[in-house]
């Protein structure tokens, strides 16, 4: 099995099984972001009726599943984000960029308000 080391050999590698399927047609942003959601409301399923506690502990078993399920919404987020041409990357540092300056430590820190309301 090859190795990938970063988004960009992952996301080289999803271009690669998406073509060697005939798989692009069916790879639109819309489907794709479709997907996404699909798989992130799987995700979710896992963890619906728990406690906080339990959803902090997880079996191995139940881990491994969800394992799998942040796999799903990882690689159709990559898709995504290839077939718009944005780098996930830079995007989530720009996006970091600004919540750090919407969400400054002296009035954020220790509650759970939208930035408007702080």
């Amino acid at each position: 099995m090859e190795s990938t080391d970063s988004l960009h050999d992952l996301a080289l590698r999803l271009d690669r099984f998406a073509r060697e399927r005939d798989w692009q047609r069916f790879h639109s942003p819309k489907n794709l972001a479709s997907a996404l959601v699909v798989e992130s409301g799987e995700l979710l399923e896992h963890f619906q009726w728990m406690t906080e506690e339990q959803s902090r502990s997880l079996a191995p078993e139940k881990r491994g599943a969800v394992a799998d399920e942040v796999a799903d919404v990882l690689l159709y987020l990559i898709q995504l984000s290839s077939a718009l041409g944005i780098d996930p990357i830079h995007a989530a540092q720009e996006k970091l960029e600004r919540n750090e300056l919407r969400y400054p430590v002296d009035r954020a820190r220790g509650n759970s308000r939208k930035y408007d309301e702080l």
